[in-house]
């Protein structure tokens, strides 16, 4: 296809592979509440609670919670102070942000335990899950409610990080469903899949489309991994149509010593921050939104959505 560079067309396997738990679970704390007397004035003010000690070894900067309160509003300030007495309301997370006016977060923030290269850790095969069936079965009934019909013409989907299952309902067929992975083992055995190509974002964000190619891009329990998230979500918005639709999805499961130090020293509200972030800094996005899919909660592996679309006039 003319849009694409080196893509591979593949032939769709007769089986799926059996669904295997994680090898590498790393789970975050849940969002608890606190007594005001408990937890510190940022705490209190984004409603954080519970949080894992920062990783000293990657020297983390100032808390990306306390920086951004102190350039926000007093307004927003205090609807947080307000909701800290509550449990945290998903969907109320990325609604009127004060969004400083520079990205909030820095360099080290994106370092990982793990600075080794990314090709290495990926270069074998994992033929498993990252999250548990019935997040699995959370995500796949969002993604039958978003998405596009099957089969309707010219549909275009990009699966961000893509490996040998991407949650698609199942029986899903589009014109073009591309995979853009790490490992191609495990691209080639994605049988929704009708091309791929492999690529390390981390090494080079620049995606191999061109402009305006992609009706849905989605990414899977792999946002946490991005060094160069800013780069990436500016790459996404060219690629996509005017009004096309960016689905990031995440729990709190993780290979912990590939994921970006500000994420697995945060909470799962401060992803829903995090991620928005990237698409509000990026531009070309509309405000995103957050949507809390968790099957079981307190049962299950949570599961949550931060989307946008691509402004019509980006």
């Amino acid at each position: 296809m003319s849009r694409m560079v080196n893509l591979l067309v593949l032939p769709h396997p007769q089986q799926r592979l059996p669904v295997l738990a994680s090898l590498y679970p790393c789970r975050l704390p849940t969002i608890h509440t606190r007594s005001a007397n408990s937890v510190s004035e940022s705490q209190r003010k984004w409603n954080i609670g519970f949080k894992a000690p920062r990783r000293l070894v990657l020297g983390l900067g100032a808390s990306f919670w306390s920086q951004f309160m102190s350039m926000a509003g007093r307004a927003r300030s205090k609807h947080l102070i307000a909701l800290a007495k509550q449990e945290v309301v998903i969907e109320e997370v990325l609604k009127n942000v004060d969004w400083p006016q520079q990205f909030p977060f820095k360099e080290e923030d994106f370092q990982r335990f793990d600075e080794s290269p990314d090709s290495l850790f990926y270069d074998a095969p994992r033929f498993v899950t990252h999250i548990d069936d019935p997040a699995i079965a959370a995500l796949t009934k969002y993604y039958s409610k978003v998405f596009p019909p099957s089969n309707t013409p010219g549909v275009c989907i990009l699966d961000m990080c893509s490996s040998w299952v991407s949650h698609f309902p199942k029986g899903y067929k589009q014109y073009s469903i591309v995979g853009l992975g790490m490992n191609e083992e495990e691209l080639k055995r994605n049988p929704v899949l009708t091309e791929y190509a492999v690529q390390d974002l981390n090494l080079n964000p620049k995606l191999p489309f061109e402009d305006n190619s992609f009706d849905v891009i989605t990414n899977a329990v792999s946002v946490d991994y991005l060094a160069k998230p800013i780069d990436v979500f500016k790459e996404m918005c060219r690629v996509l149509k005017p009004g096309g639709l960016a689905i990031m999805s995440f729990s709190n499961r993780c290979f912990w010593t590939k994921a970006i130090s500000i994420w697995t020293s945060t909470g799962d509200a401060d992803h829903v921050m995090i991620v928005g972030s990237y698409f509000h800094y990026s531009g070309g996005f509309e405000p995103p939104q957050a949507v809390d899919i968790s099957p079981n909660p307190g049962r299950s592996d949570p599961m949550y959505v931060v989307y946008s679309r691509k402004a019509s006039t980006a």
